[in-house]
């Protein structure tokens, strides 16, 4: 994983809002908008714009079935996530190339 993708994850799961999103769908298979926008708080314009940044972020995949958009928890990026951190960690660089 280069740098430039742990600083995408990194500033996707630094925000609060975000981070709630990204638990709430990490705990099921998947999850519609719908479902989402019915966290309290969060309104389909947030959701939209804070499930744009997570999916860039490659932590969750989105697809269309209907007039539904599901969105589910990408544990591979989770994954090479915290062993980009653990090298970051132990005093290896991350990689500077952009993929």
């Amino acid at each position: 994983m280069d740098r430039l993708q742990i600083e995408r994850i990194s500033k996707a799961l630094g925000d609060e809002t975000r981070l709630r999103i990204f638990e709430a769908i990490s705990r099921g298979k998947q999850m519609n908008c719908g479902e989402i926008v019915s966290m309290r708080g969060v309104t389909p314009a947030t959701v939209s714009h804070h499930l744009k940044i997570l999916s860039e972020a490659g932590l969750i995949a989105c697809r269309r079935n209907g007039q539904f958009v599901y969105s589910e928890a990408v544990p591979e990026t989770i994954d090479q996530y915290g062993r980009a951190l653990a090298k970051i960690a132990r005093g290896r660089k991350a990689s500077r190339r952009h993929s």
